[in-house]
């Protein structure tokens, strides 16, 4: 018996919506709509709520800061290959302006490039950087820097513990070296970013001192809201 062309037509548009779900879009398989009853992640927690978690103390001045308790500069904890400032270097530089090469494990040992210096707005661009004066030129910096974490509770840490940290990417930038050098150990009621880049950098001080369950003071404090506020 023959189907009437309706019910025809709607099986075979049922059968194309059920391929049409599964079509590859560039290269990779389009996943089903999730359920409409999955609950969505719950959004990150405004940085002046993080703020008002963290423990508040007294500033401290130890005089048995170690940077050797933080491991040796720049590990590949990641295990791809490279090391640390070949990673940050790699992820901040200008979108296909770097040059790299191969070196033994690493496949983007980085040799060339353009950055934005994120604390002073500056561009950076360097054609050699085994070049040992191009090379400090471009610096790693630890938003939150070693000796800071080191008296604000890294201390008493375990010596794994603080390598996790010293290489931690989410906790480095690629930056002007002079301005590095200026910055040094200074935390936000001693040094400041341009004007533009505090409200990002007041928050990623934040984040970090509150994923690593490290103290603020209360001049700290104060320069963090401060901060917060050209937000």
């Amino acid at each position: 018996m023959r189907l009437p062309l309706l019910i025809v037509v709607a099986t075979v548009f049922s059968a194309s919506a059920c391929s049409i779900n599964t079509l590859s879009v560039e290269g990779q398989t389009k996943e089903p709509d999730p359920s409409p009853t999955a609950s969505p992640a719950p959004p990150p927690a405004k940085p002046a709520k993080l703020l008002s978690k963290l423990r508040v103390t007294e500033r401290r001045q130890p005089d048995d800061y170690d940077r050797d308790a933080f491991g040796s500069p720049w590990s590949d904890t990641d295990g791809n290959g490279c090391n640390q400032r070949d990673d940050v270097l790699l992820r901040d530089a200008v979108p296909g302006s770097t040059t790299v090469a191969q070196q033994d494990g690493c496949d983007h040992d980085v040799l060339a490039g353009t950055w934005i210096d994120p604390y002073t707005g500056k561009t950076l661009t360097f054609d050699d950087l085994k070049n040992l004066s191009q090379a400090q030129a471009i610096q790693i910096d630890h938003v939150v820097p070693l000796a800071e974490a080191w008296a604000s509770g890294a201390d008493t840490w375990s010596d794994d513990e603080r390598r996790k940290y010293a290489n931690d990417l989410s906790e480095l930038l690629a930056v002007d070296g002079p301005t590095n050098a200026s910055k040094g150990d200074g935390d936000p009621a001693a040094w400041r970013p341009r004007k533009d880049y505090q409200c990002a950098y007041a928050r990623r001080w934040i984040r970090t001192k509150y994923r690593y369950d490290l103290t603020v003071d209360p001049s700290e404090v104060n320069a963090l809201r401060e901060m917060l506020g050209y937000c």
